[in-house]
Formats: C-alpha cells, structure tokens, sequence
C-alpha cells in the first residue's frame, strides 16, 4: 500500500508492463488498481477485502488462489509480498520485505507499537507457512538470505537488490541551498525500530558553540502514530530540530538537493531506500553500524558509522562535520554470490530460467 513495496509492486509492474508483456500474458492480483502505475498491457484483478483483515488475507492467499491458478494456469506465480499461497503453477516465487522476524523488541516499543511488536514475533512463522513450496525465495540482502537459510528448508534463495530511480537532476533545478548552518536529514515513516530518537538525542547533546551552526530535518510531526508524538512532545522545543511531517517522494529528493548530510539511524531494514537514492548525490552519510548498511551503502567513500544504540557517537560525528574535521571511512561491499540480481531483467531470467512456454 506504501512505502517501499509499493515502490517494488510498481517497478515491477513496470518492467512487466515494457518489456515482458512482449512474450507473456502478465496478470497482476492486487487490492486496489488505483495505487499502482498506469500500464497498457497488464490485466488486473483486484481483491480491496484483502487489507481489511488478515483473515481475508489468509482466506485468499491459502484457499482461494488454488482456485485460480486452476483456471489462469500460469507459468510463473509471483508472490510479491511475503507470503507463500497454495497454488498450482510450474514455477512459484516469494519477494520477502519484512526483517521485522529478526528484531528485538524491548518494553518500550511495545508500548509504542504492539501490533509491531506482536508482528515481529509472529513473522517468522507466517513466513514458514508453505514456504518450501517456492522454487526460489527473494531477498533484498545476503545477510537475509543467510537468516533465511538458517531458518527454512528451502530450494533457492536469491539476493535481489532494489532498483532506485534516480531524480537528481530534477531535484537539482528546484533545490534552495542554505548556507548559514549545516542541515542534516532523515526522512522516514515513524517505526519504532527508525530509531529517530537517537538523533533527538545527539540534538540535544551538541556543544552550546556548534547550536546555532545545524539544523535536523525529520520527515515526522507527532500526528502519525503514538511513536512518532513520543518523539515531538519530548523534542519539539529544541530549535535545532525541524519536524515536517511526512513528505511526498519529490520533495523528499528537493530536500536531497538542499541540505548537506544524512543520518540513517534505522536498527532493522531490508533495504534502506533513502540511502541508495541520497547517494546518488554524492553528500556525506552517516550510518548506523549495521549489516543492512554496509551493504546497501556499497562502495563509498564519504560514509562514517555510528553505533545505533549511542548517541554520544553520533554527537561527535555530527560536531566534526559542522567544524569540518569529520574523517569518512570508506565502505567497500563485496556483491553476492549467485543467484543475484541487480535488476528485474536479471531476476525475471532467474526465475523463468529462459524457458519460454508459448500456452501462457
């Protein structure tokens, strides 16, 4: 419905549409037509019921689209959101987003968020239902393929990185530069594992000669949920932060034009988006020190790290780059070992394997 799978659905639904749609019949099951790209060549069907309950949910994906795959009787059966359904198909693949089956979620975040919570626990077993019936499982990153490995008896699993589209040049023209403080980003959806209070934290900890020298941006301002008002009435009144609230993808990349560094203080991704489209601006970073970033940040050089978990590290990172003393250490990632793919082109000849099967 949002954020980042709903950026795959639609590049997906993208490459399908311009390119595979030349040899297949391409027919995209989701719960509401409108939310996806406009396409000339994709037959949908929608299911709205889908996202009321996780009993239609269930209802659909476990009972119902046997069914179906009876009478479309596809090729390939792609599962782009995490579940496994029970379907009759020649080949069956699973594109897994959720990491949140490997966090630990402590008494305070349960509070904030128990439906977070609640979920984190019970992932991993909705995952398990009718897993090893894929032909191939799909990961965003090797440290979820090796989780993945670990946990389920599966017959592949392949490292697929996300496509970022790159707006830069765009964003560029329309960009509004200032120039008297040093401005730090962090745009997000308020999840308790974003871990935006740490950067609060490292605000409120800054010495009093560098105060007047930054400024944070957040993409929150208290109305979403109860972790992100936790958050704005504990830090609204510091002058050095600027809550926005959530903001469209064109600004959000304006706003990549505009200031000079972002802090990704995320405890839990399978990708993290804002850090491969930042990127492509060249600016310098500041990571949390993660498996995740390491390997969706790649080979960088004006990249620092910082302890999640400490703000106090963060403070000094953030000081040193308002007095411009900051030392990067440069990230170089080594890529995955097959199968991996860089692109859906890549991905799609995983999958299909080159076989071409004219009845479908």
């Amino acid at each position: 419905r949002s954020g980042g799978p709903l950026s795959i659905l639609n590049d997906c639904l993208d490459y399908l549409d311009s390119v595979l749609s030349l040899e297949y019949k391409i027919i995209a099951l989701v719960h509401a037509k409108n939310l996806c790209i406009k396409t000339k060549n994709i037959e949908y069907i929608e299911f709205p019921k889908s996202i009321s309950s996780y009993i239609y949910r269930f209802y659909y994906e476990y009972y119902y689209f046997m069914k179906l795959s009876k009478e479309l009787q596809p090729y390939l059966w792609l599962s782009l959101h995490d579940m496994s359904p029970r379907v009759r198909t020649t080949v069956q693949a699973v594109y897994c987003h959720n990491a949140s089956s490997f966090y630990k979620v402590n008494f305070k975040e349960f509070l904030l968020d128990k439906k977070f919570a609640i979920f984190s626990f019970l992932y991993k077993y909705i995952y398990q239902i009718n897993i090893s019936s894929n032909d191939y499982v799909i990961v965003q990153q090797n440290w979820l393929r090796d989780e993945f490995k670990e946990l389920y008896n599966i017959k592949e699993c392949v490292v697929s990185y996300p496509i970022v589209k790159n707006q830069k040049h765009e964003a560029e023209l329309i960009a509004r530069n200032n120039k008297d403080k040093k401005v730090f980003f962090y745009p997000s959806f308020p999840r308790v594992f974003k871990n935006f209070e740490l950067i609060c934290e490292a605000a409120e900890r800054i010495s009093s000669q560098y105060s007047s020298k930054f400024e944070v941006i957040l993409t929150i301002d208290g109305s979403e949920n109860k972790y992100s008002k936790s958050i704005f009435d504990r830090y609204h009144k510091n002058k050095n932060i600027k809550f926005i609230g959530l903001q469209s993808r064109k600004r959000v990349f304006e706003l990549y034009a505009e200031v000079d560094c972002l802090i990704f203080p995320s405890k839990l991704e399978t990708w993290g988006l804002p850090i491969s489209e930042f990127k492509e601006f060249s600016k310098p970073i500041l990571l949390a020190n993660l498996q995740y970033s390491h390997e969706t940040i790649g080979n960088y050089k004006d990249v620092s790290f910082f302890n999640p978990l400490d703000s106090a590290e963060l403070v000094k990172l953030i000081e040193s780059f308002i007095s411009e003393t900051i030392v990067y250490e440069e990230n170089i990632n080594t890529l995955p070992f097959s199968p991996f793919a860089t692109n859906w082109k890549q991905l799609f000849n995983t999958l299909l394997e080159g076989t071409k099967n004219d009845s479908h």
